[in-house]
């Protein structure tokens, strides 16, 4: 899945934003000041609460008052983050997301953003602590990341949580994705942008696993994989797809 090759295949490298047009990145403060925030090309979101205000601990008085400009479901709109939070916690899946961070991987930032769509139980960031921000678009806010600086670390409180290891990637003994029976409590683990998976990961991990590609080059870069491995998941598990 990681194409050492072609960094420049990885959007966040390049100098110019990589935004989406139906959507714009709120600013570093919530509220008021996301409801504020100018947009250049586009009016994304909705503006001050028409009619009786609604009742309800979870409305956010400034949002009622101003707007919702933040990048949210119609269903959290006006709601304050710490209410959509709460929500969230109560529905997140059982699948667990991580990604070696050895060399600050440009990819965590979208990793972050397609677990917070699959409502991913955490991410987790193996290696260094500090990681790019900017491709999450504001999702690590309502997404739980949590670090572990070593391998050693990660792997034992896995195993505390009782759930499986599996490996994403390209090796010999690879299994097909595709046709995998996965376990329901598990965490997918990603490797660093370039090298790869690790060794200590690929050893304690109960299997690795590779996605199917049929074009001319030998790998995809690890944002790509880990929405298609979270995918996979909610294919089984929320609609009963079964594999093959």
């Amino acid at each position: 899945m990681i194409d050492p090759e072609n960094p420049s295949e990885n959007p966040e490298t390049s100098n110019s934003p990589q935004v989406p047009l139906t959507e714009t990145p709120t600013p570093e403060t919530d509220g008021a000041a996301a409801a504020q925030f100018e947009q250049s090309e586009h009016n994304v979101g909705v503006g001050p609460w028409e009619g009786e205000l609604p009742e309800g601990d979870h409305w956010d008085p400034e949002l009622l008052e101003k707007g919702d400009r933040r990048n949210v479901v119609d269903q959290y709109r006006y709601w304050k983050m710490d209410a959509i939070i709460a929500d969230l916690d109560s529905k997140r899946h059982k699948f667990h997301v991580a990604i070696e961070n050895w060399q600050h991987d440009l990819n965590i930032g979208t990793v972050v953003r397609t677990a917070n769509a699959f409502l991913a139980k955490e991410v987790h960031i193996i290696g260094k602590k500090r990681w790019n921000r900017r491709g999450a678009m504001v999702t690590d806010r309502y997404q739980h990341v949590r670090h572990h600086p070593t391998v050693e670390e990660f792997v034992q409180w896995a195993q505390g949580e009782g759930l499986t290891i599996i490996g994403i990637d390209n090796f010999p003994d690879s299994k097909q994705l595709e046709t995998y029976d996965l376990p329901e409590n598990c965490v997918f683990v990603f490797g660093q942008e370039g090298p790869g998976l690790s060794d200590e990961v690929y050893e304690v991990a109960q299997d690795t696993l590779s996605i199917e590609q049929y074009g001319s080059t030998r790998s995809m870069n690890a944002a790509s994989a880990a929405a298609i491995a979270m995918h996979a998941w909610i294919r089984k598990f929320e609609f009963g797809q079964r594999v093959n």
